[in-house]
């Protein structure tokens, strides 16, 4: 088995986990005959693919078309966007809950006076 990783930011993706793929290939038409290329498989991990569907359209009309797709899939079923905030919990949880911090941060930087 082949190992995945994201396009964008190059994290291994392990097999069964969750991900966006495009597959890109080529074909000829109107031309005989028919010529079709293999498939190429993108894959981005769902924290980018989130990212990349939030962010301005890149350039280069394969990107765009790509991106097209991505946002799409972003917009269309919140399961994406919860996979995405989940494995951004896992690091977050690294660094203690939001309230434990922010009631550290009132009893250390009080107002004087």
């Amino acid at each position: 088995m082949q190992a995945i990783s994201c396009l964008r930011c190059r994290r291994e993706i392990e097999a069964g986990h969750k991900s966006v793929a495009v597959y890109m290939f080529a074909q000829t038409v109107g031309v005989k005959p028919r010529q079709k290329s293999g498939a190429q498989r993108i894959c981005f991990c769902p924290q980018c693919a989130v990212s990349l569907a939030m962010g301005m359209p890149p350039e280069g009309a394969l990107n765009l078309a790509a991106w097209d797709m991505i946002r799409d899939l972003v917009s269309a079923e919140p399961s994406l966007n919860q996979a995405a905030w989940e494995s951004l919990r896992g690091g977050v949880a690294l660094l203690g809950s939001g309230e434990d911090s922010a009631a550290d941060a009132r009893g250390r930087f009080r107002r004087a006076g």
